[in-house]
């Protein structure tokens, strides 16, 4: 697979892994909490970390996009695209690994 960071979304993903292993409550943080069974089973490098830790992730996201200054809503459903661009991207990825 290719580096995460060249995907759409991939930096934001990298980010998050490293906050969530870090025990860091982080808008990337809550990313990946919220896309953690779809990028499990997409082989991200998940399987030393505890899944669950932060519980009501969408609502942890929306709380700390709040705080920011900004619009949360706009935010909020931008970075959950941004996620499912790089979950989508990943499984294509390895669905065309798997054909050659």
């Amino acid at each position: 697979m290719n580096s995460m960071s060249q995907l759409p979304g991939g930096t934001l993903i990298a980010q998050g892994i490293i906050d969530y292993a870090a025990g860091r409550i982080t808008p990337m943080s809550c990313l990946v909490a919220i896309g953690w069974p779809r990028l499990y089973r997409a082989g991200i490098a998940l399987h030393n970390l505890t899944p669950n830790r932060i519980p009501n992730p969408e609502h942890q996201l929306y709380t700390l996009l709040g705080q920011e200054t900004g619009d949360a809503y706009s935010r909020y459903n931008s970075l959950i695209r941004q996620l499912v661009s790089f979950e989508h991207s990943v499984e294509k990825q390895n669905e065309k690994n798997k054909r050659g």
